[in-house]
């Protein structure tokens, strides 16, 4: 089936005792057994909930992966992968992971006995020279969370194979519509559902998604005895969104190459990050890998002073942290999302105090364009 059929279809089978088209919200916290050791194969809602295993049984079919977990957070999803790993044990992480990674890695996972290495993913000796012996995980985001760095998935996972390292990709920025890193090589994808998946800013979760049955195996263990699941109402919401992903990738693609080129040419702004622009330094490897650039950019005014002004006179576009939903979005990320990411690293990676980052929207690009522009002549 094609990407669309399948994002409508996939485990959203008409409801066997009413016909209803839609996977009902089964909002229940247990399930009625007919005798000891007898039941319609669900139990508590923790371990398992009707609706929750309709929308991961989607994502994975979505993502060409055998086997999807639900997660009460993107940070939930990632925070389980990790309790895959024990003290000792090494991750390899890219240098511009969103900051709530690497506040999870570095404040919380550290005092577990995990050591972490940040290193620069689009090199990929810089990669094989942060490989130790304890190595056992490579964590990627790509494009990168606000620079949009771009890794080759396919060369880095082969690298990582050979270690017999693993490799998860956080898939969030893309979404599977334009990315799917399990088919380049990766052996697991991890989402916040919130974004794109969801699309309509109305719900917060996270899904993982692999191939190899014994980690998946470990992973339904750890989901069901941490217990961070995806309740049945947020399930609901990112199966009906994911219903029209395929659409809104287009417009959201399309509006995010309007909106950069009309950035790149404007005088006020320094520099714009968007791997659709041919200035971009990955935009060979990003047109390869990727089947569409998406709707994240990130563009530097030059200073806080500059940022501060354009965040206040913007009116279409709303000032929020988050993205991939229907509106636009914009944000200043030194100061919101990865405020958590000290003052040197930052400077280090780009994120300047004047770097501004959009979630562009499918609202007309004409009205976007016009709201930055009066917001830019106010610098």
């Amino acid at each position: 089936m094609g990407f669309s059929t399948d994002a409508i279809h996939a485990g959203q089978e008409p409801d066997p005792s009413t016909g209803a088209i839609i996977v009902p919200i089964y909002q229940t916290s247990t399930f009625v057994q007919e005798e000891l050791g007898k039941n319609k194969g669900y139990e508590y809602a923790r371990t398992s909930n009707p609706t929750r295993a309709a929308l991961e049984h989607n994502l994975a079919v979505l993502e060409a992966g055998r086997f999807g977990f639900a997660f009460a957070s993107g940070m939930a999803a990632i925070n389980a992968v990790l309790s895959l790993l024990k003290a000792g044990d090494h991750v390899v992480a890219g240098r511009n992971v969103y900051g709530g990674t690497f506040r999870l890695f570095e404040r919380v996972l550290r005092n577990f006995g995990l050591t972490f290495t940040y290193v620069d993913t689009t090199r990929l000796e810089a990669v094989s020279e942060a490989m130790e012996d304890s190595t056992r995980l490579l964590f990627l985001e790509t494009p990168t969370n606000p620079i949009m760095e771009i890794t080759d998935l396919t060369a880095a996972s082969a690298l990582a194979r050979q270690r017999n390292v693993l490799v998860v990709v956080d898939n969030t920025f893309m979404s599977p519509c334009l990315q799917r890193p399990l088919e380049l090589g990766a052996d697991m994808v991890v989402h916040s559902t919130t974004k794109y998946l969801n699309g309509h800013s109305d719900g917060v979760g996270g899904a993982v998604v692999l191939n190899d049955a014994p980690l998946a195996e470990r992973l339904k263990f750890i989901q069901n005895a941490a217990g961070a699941v995806l309740g049945p109402m947020d399930s609901w919401l990112v199966l009906r969104g994911v219903k029209t992903l395929a659409v809104r990738m287009r417009q959201h693609t399309a509006n995010g190459m309007a909106v950069a080129e009309y950035l790149h040419k404007h005088p006020k702004v320094k520099k714009v990050n968007y791997p659709g622009l041919p200035s971009h330094p990955q935009h060979a490897l990003a047109q390869k890998q990727m089947k569409g650039s998406g709707g994240m950019l990130s563009f530097d005014t030059g200073s806080m002073e500059n940022a501060r002004k354009l965040l206040k006179a913007v009116r279409l576009c709303s000032l929020a942290e988050s993205l991939g939903g229907v509106e636009t979005l914009i944000s200043h990320p030194a100061s919101m999302t990865h405020a958590s990411v000290p003052p040197e690293d930052r400077k280090r990676l780009g994120i300047t105090d004047g770097l501004v980052r959009i979630s562009v929207g499918i609202e007309d690009v004409e009205d976007l364009i016009a709201d930055l522009d009066q917001a830019l002549a106010k610098i």
